[in-house]
This record gives C-alpha cells, structure tokens and sequence, in this order.
C-alpha cells in the first residue's frame, strides 16, 4: 500500500499529473503527498480533484512553488472540503485572490502556508473565515513575503481578538504593513489602555512575525522595539500554555504594574492616564503589596507616588463614612428612645381603658342584679 508520495523538483508536469492521478483515483491509503517545484498550472490540479475527493487518509499534501495561481488554489480548497487534510502548504503558486467558502472548510486544517504570494486585504477578508466560530481548528498561518498592508492587518486582528485555535501567526516582509499595522498586532496581544482591555487581549497567539532586525549593530527602529514588545505578550502566552486567565495576569503585572515598561507601551498605542485611574481605592493596598513582591521597592515608591493621593482619598472617604454613621446612629438611637416612650404611654392608657371597661362592666352587672330584686319583690306581692 502507498502511504506516502514525493514527486517532487521537475518529477511531473501538468501531463504526467493527469496520467498519474488517473490511476490514483481509487487510492486511499496515502497519507503524504509532496508534489512541490513541477511548475504545474490550475490544469494539473483540476486532475487532481477526483483523487483529492477520496483520499480518505491524506493529511499532508505540499505543492509549494508550481503555478497553479488563484484559480488552482481555489480548485483545490474545494476539493479538499470533506478531506481529512491536517497540513497544506502551497508557498510561491502565483495566488493573489482567494475565495473560502465558510460552509465548506476542511474540518482537520491546522496548518496553512501561504508564503510568497500575492495575498493582499481581499485575501485576508477570505482567509478569515478559517479563523471565525468556536469550531476553528487553524493552529499555524504563514502569510510572509505578500501584498498585505494594514487594511489587511485590521481585518486579521479583528477576527482574531476572539479566535481561540491559531498560535502562529507570521506575517514578515509584507513591506504594506507600516508601525502603525504593528501597533495593531501589540494591541491584539496587550492592549494596554486599562487592566480590563489586557485581560481580554488575545492570549492564544505564541508566535507572531511581523518584523525583524536585519542589523544587530544598528539602533532599534520603532517597528523592531513593537516587534520585541510582542515577542514579550506572545512570550508569556507561550508560558502561559492554555492557562489563558494565568496569561492575562502575568500581561497586567509584567507591564501594567511596571512603570518603565507601561510607559514605552502607552507611547506606542497613544495612552495618556494612569494605570491607578482605574482602580478602585479600597484596592490599592493589594496592588501595592503585589508591585513590591514582583518589581521590588524602586517600582513601589514609584506606584506609591502616583496613589498617594487616592490613598488619602480613601482614608478621607473612610473618615467621612464613619461620621456619617455615627451621626445616623445617634439619630437612630434618639427615635429608638422616643419610641420607647411613647410605647410605654401608650400601654399606660391601654391599662386605663381596660380598668374603665372593667368598672363599666361592673356597673352594668349590678344593675342587672338590682333589676332583678325588684321584680322578684314584686312577683311575691301580686301571690299574697
């Protein structure tokens, strides 16, 4: 039984192809297929399809640097819809257009290399649909060396803040992409405008490219300092492992709590206020405790300098608290004693009227009794 088959380097052409897959029609042991480097055209890959339609076992299939182009590539994706397809690479193949049906995606697609196309926005408005839902499965996207800018990058990033499956995310030598795209892509993985928008960044992502220093011995530029601030969010997601609560705190303590690394973040992402701002007095004292223990006494007096003013707040607002209710207590405790009066006044006059209704009653009865007397008296004289 064929499992695995490697044609590649000038093997095949687009005439071999349909020779070859016609007697691999009814082939369904393979499990590799790397037909990379044949310059083959959408022609040899619509020979493919019947075979692709029942390659029931086929996780791997590698036809990086032919020339099928979009139309080929579309072709194919269809084709692999209902396949058990794991790993696709289809690297320098003259795509530039995609169309991905949301309804028809391979359902066990984890890695998609894409390298050294053409892909510019409308591509990435495609490919998103492979990360949208709970139900994706893409782990790994390369999409280096394309056409793609920042329109590109919004759309990725906004599909991403709530993608839970891709950790690899390489984007390098796309010359569109400018700081402001990168900034972007650290705001996706550490959004630094308040502790809340940290701990719902993307805690997923382990890998994410996008630029490099192609001279060590030069200084920094912008776009290389953002590529190190995301290497350090991706970092900790990576530590992290699926722990995405554990990741989220160690972004707010790693960079929220420190003061020198907060402030290159705020620079980047155009952040004006106070990490304090946002947290609740009463709370201070907890984060205060948690700075000293993770950044040392240095970074404590710095976030004591900033606090300072919300701690006296606080005390103050206690202090005012605590008159408030004693002077509703007291006031309290005087209606409590006026009450208590009154209800003793009130059961006096209950025993009044009881004692009245007492005699009343006793009144009453001894007239019925002297009634009485006189009528017996008179019953004796009318017999005598």
């Amino acid at each position: 039984r064929l499992v695995s088959l490697n044609a590649g380097a000038g093997a095949l052409n687009d005439h071999k192809m349909a020779s070859l897959f016609r007697d691999l029609t009814e082939s369904s042991s393979i499990r590799i297929m790397e037909l990379y480097d044949n310059g083959l055209s959408v022609v040899g890959v619509r020979s493919m399809v019947p075979f692709l339609q029942h390659a029931n076992n086929l996780t791997k299939l590698d036809l990086s640097h032919n020339n099928f182009q979009s139309e080929g590539f579309n072709v194919l994706f269809q084709a692999l819809r209902d396949s058990p397809i794991k790993i696709l690479y289809c690297a320098s193949c003259g795509i530039d257009s995609i169309e991905i049906d949301a309804n028809f995606i391979p359902p066990n697609l984890i890695w998609l290399y894409l390298r050294q196309n053409s892909i510019s926005t409308d591509g990435c408005r495609e490919l998103a649909k492979l990360l949208q839902g709970e139900d994706a499965t893409l782990t790994q996207l390369h999409l280096e060396r394309n056409k793609i800018d920042d329109d590109g990058v919004e759309i990725l990033v906004d599909v991403l803040r709530n993608n839970k499956s891709l950790t690899t995310l390489d984007l390098l030598e796309n010359d569109g992409i400018s700081d402001q795209g990168q900034i972007q892509l650290l705001k996706l993985v550490n959004d630094i405008s308040c502790i809340k928008a940290t701990l719902q960044s993307n805690h997923t992502l382990r890998k994410l490219h996008v630029k490099y220093d192609t001279d060590p011995s030069n200084e920094l530029e912008l776009g290389e300092i953002i590529q190190g601030q995301i290497a350090i969010a991706t970092g900790i997601n990576e530590r992290s492992g699926s722990d995405t609560k554990l990741a989220g705190r160690e972004k707010v303590i790693h960079t929220q709590l420190n003061s020198e690394r907060r402030a290159q973040l705020c620079r980047q992402q155009g952040v004006d206020h106070s990490v304090f701002s946002g947290i609740d007095p009463l709370h201070l004292p907890e984060v205060l405790s948690l700075i000293a223990q993770r950044h040392g006494q240095g970074e404590l007096y710095v976030a004591l300098s900033s606090t300072i003013i919300a701690l006296l707040s606080t005390m103050n607002r206690e202090r005012c608290i605590q008159l408030r209710r004693e002077y509703h207590a007291a006031i309290a405790a005087r209606h409590r004693a006026i009450a208590a009066e009154h209800e003793t006044k009130v059961e006096e006059l209950d025993n009044e009227l009881a004692a009245i209704n007492e005699t009343t009653l006793a009144i009453a009865a001894s007239a019925v009794r002297s009634q009485d007397n006189v009528h017996s008296q008179s019953n004796k004289r009318r017999r005598t």
